[in-house]
């Protein structure tokens, strides 16, 4: 938790087992990750920093979100080693939604979404590349 807060100025949630799992020691109710969600300016500054150089479009599913993964947190820039808190890795989500897009989640009158606003796998792309300046490689 205090290696995300320090990576994004924003205080994480964490996320409980549904189940215990023995083989992992896990028990049910036990703190096992931590999420953070950002919007906004603070995702695009997070996402200039995190993204590397090429993402493949195989990481792109069919709503044109992207996840991406970071091997060590101390390869990003900025970041510097401290050895009371060690290594990490994480998982990167990114949604991408066009605005009105919140007529699908809303609780009261909930909708489907129309199919010229939902975002296509080459718009995600193009935004992605145009916004972030990164080169895209086709997937094999």
């Amino acid at each position: 938790m205090t290696v995300l807060q320090q990576l994004t100025n924003q205080r994480p949630c964490t996320r409980k087992a549904k189940r215990t799992i023995r083989d992992f020691g896990i028990r049910k109710g036990e703190p096992i990750s931590c999420v953070c969600t950002l919007r906004g300016d603070r995702a695009t500054n997070f996402l200039n920093m995190a993204l590397e150089d090429n993402i493949s479009s195989s990481q792109f599913d069919s709503n044109g979100n992207f996840s991406f993964g970071v091997s060590e947190h101390i390869s990003l820039p900025g970041v510097r080693y401290d050895p009371n808190l060690g290594i990490f890795g994480m998982d990167v989500s990114v949604v991408i939604e066009k605005p009105g897009y919140r007529v699908k989640r809303r609780q009261r009158a909930t909708s489907k979404i129309g199919r010229r606003q939902r975002i296509t796998v080459s718009e995600s792309m193009t935004f992605i590349e145009d916004t972030f300046g990164i080169e895209i490689k086709e997937a094999k």
